[in-house]
Formats: structure tokens, sequence, C-alpha cells
């Protein structure tokens, strides 16, 4: 007969053989995934090592490329703007060295920069639109006619245009050298723009600015500058507007231009920059806004192309 410590001993002996099996199956089988986890593992890192290498490669081409760029750019442009005076105009997240690059490659075009606008942190700022907008009309030398426009970068456009640049019709000054001098006066006291000592009124200009705009006003700041710039284009023979990195996004001024049909039909845009390339693209540009015609450069997906044809 069957006792019931027997029947006891027995189911243990059964939980037992379970528990013995699962602990023995269950570390089997984490051996197999740990196995196949560390193998992943190990391809990955392999995969990662090697897009590393391949980006090392990559941004040392493309520095050895800048290089090569910025040491034929002279040669490249040579002649390009010769017999053509240009004006430089900056705005306060425009880079120095980028300004410097642009200014020397002018010149090597032949070029002769007539000086430098720069605009001050308070031009694009909206909360001082209304009082860039005063200024304006307080210092509007006689002869000169506001555009109709109520926004601020289109006004301020319309004063410092004419004062940076020649009557495209008869190649004059519009304005006389005091009243020049007065009215940047006026507008370097407001924190709005100051100009370069000796400035003088040239054929064409080149507006520079910073990448991508950052913050709640982007928009503004953005639209602010860009109709300046088609002002500016306006006044003259023909004007370039470039930017960095980001500029030709929607919240960087080249991307607002790129976006009207009315301001990109006129002004010409470049939105790299920061390359020794773009800035040989910035003069080139130029040269096409002098035989009156428009295009937008660069590598963004609104460009039309990475440089214009280069004409003799």
């Amino acid at each position: 007969m069957i006792s019931l410590r027997y029947h006891i001993v027995s189911i243990a002996a059964v939980f037992l053989a379970l528990a013995v099996g699962i602990l023995v199956g269950s570390t089997s089988l984490s051996g197999r995934l740990l196995a196949g986890v560390g193998n992943e593992r190990q391809s990955l890192q392999v995969q990662v090592d090697s897009l590393n290498a391949e980006r090392t490669a990559l941004k040392a081409q493309v520095a050895a490329a800048d290089r090569f760029n910025a040491a034929v750019g002279p040669m490249t442009v040579q002649g390009q703007l010769a017999q053509r005076s240009v004006v430089l105009i900056t705005s306060a997240d425009a880079s120095e060295q980028q300004r410097d690059a642009v200014s020397q490659l002018l010149r090597a075009a032949g070029a002769d920069v007539t000086g430098e606008v720069r605009l001050g942190q308070a031009f694009a700022d909206p909360s001082r639109a209304d009082q860039l907008r005063s200024v304006v009309t307080e210092l509007l030398p006689a002869g000169v006619q506001l555009p109709t426009a109520a926004d601020p970068g289109t006004l301020a456009g319309g004063l410092i245009g004419p004062l940076a640049l020649l009557n495209p019709q008869t190649g004059q000054p519009q304005t006389g050298d005091q009243e020049r001098a007065a009215a940047f006066a006026g507008l370097a006291g407001g924190g709005f723009a100051t100009a370069s000592e000796g400035l003088r009124p040239a054929q064409l200009a080149v507006v520079l600015t910073g990448g991508r705009i950052e913050g709640d006003s982007a928009g503004d700041k953005a639209a602010t500058l860009a109709r300046f710039a088609t002002q500016v284009d306006r006044a003259g023979q023909g004007a370039v507007l470039a930017g960095g990195a980001g500029s030709a996004d929607g919240t960087g001024p080249v991307g607002v231009v790129r976006a009207d049909p009315a301001m990109a039909s006129a002004l010409s845009t470049v939105d790299d920059l920061d390359s020794s390339s773009g800035r040989v693209v910035v003069v080139l540009a130029l040269r096409e806004q002098a035989d009156r015609q428009a295009g937008h450069y660069g590598f963004a997906g609104s460009a039309q192309g990475p440089v214009p044809a280069t004409r003799g």
C-alpha cells in the first residue's frame, strides 16, 4: 500500500525535476541570446567605426576642397567686376571673416569697393520697428522718395539704398555728401546702422547675413532683412543677398526672398556664404546682376544650382 509520505515525495520530485529542467533550459537559452546580442553588438560597432572613418575622410576632403577653392577663387573671378563699384552691407550677425573674404574677392574681381554699411542689432528687432520707421522718415534727404510699403525693412531700404548707391539711370549720387553723413549719423544714434569713414555711393551692393535666425521673432527679423535687401536692389543697378547655412530656411532671409516671386525675380541670393566656393559665387552672382539678371545659388533645395554661368 502506497503511503501519503510516498505521494508527497513523488510530487516533490516531479516539481524538482521540472524546476531543474526549466533552469537548464533557460540557462542554455540565455547563453544563446547573450551570444547573439554580443555578435550583433560587435557587428554594429564595426559599422559605427566604418562610418566614423568615412565621415573623417569626407571632412578632410571638404576641407581640402575649401582650401583649393580659396586659393583659386581670385583667379576664378578675375575681371568679372572690372570698372564696377560695390558697397558692402552687413547685418549684425554676419561674420567679419566672411565679410573680409568677400571684400578681398570683390577687389580681385576688379571692383571698386566704396565702403561698408553695418546694420545694428536694433535694425531687425521687431520691438524697435516703430522707432526705425520714425527715424527713416525724419532723416529722408530732399529728393529721395520712400516706397509706399509700410514695413520697416522696405522703408529702411528706401533710405539706405539711395544713400549707398548711385542712381541707376544717371550714374550720379542720389544725395549730397552732407545729407548722406547726417542721415547715417541719425541711423547710428538709434543703433540701426553705421557707415564706414569715407563711404562713397556705388553701382552695386552685396548684403551679407548670417545663417538661420532663431527665436520667437525669427520670422519677423528674416522678413525685415529680406525686404531691406530687395529695396536696396531697386535703388541701384543690382544687389546680392548672401547668407550661411540655414539662411535659405523659412526662418532665414534668403529663404524669405526665394519664397516670394516678386522679390526673387529681381534680387539674387546665395545660401552657402560660409564656404570659399560660396563666396566666389557671390561675386559671379553680382556680375550677373550687373548684366540685369537675377539668380539663386547654393545647395539648398530652393537654389537654381550651385553657380551661375561665368561670363568673360
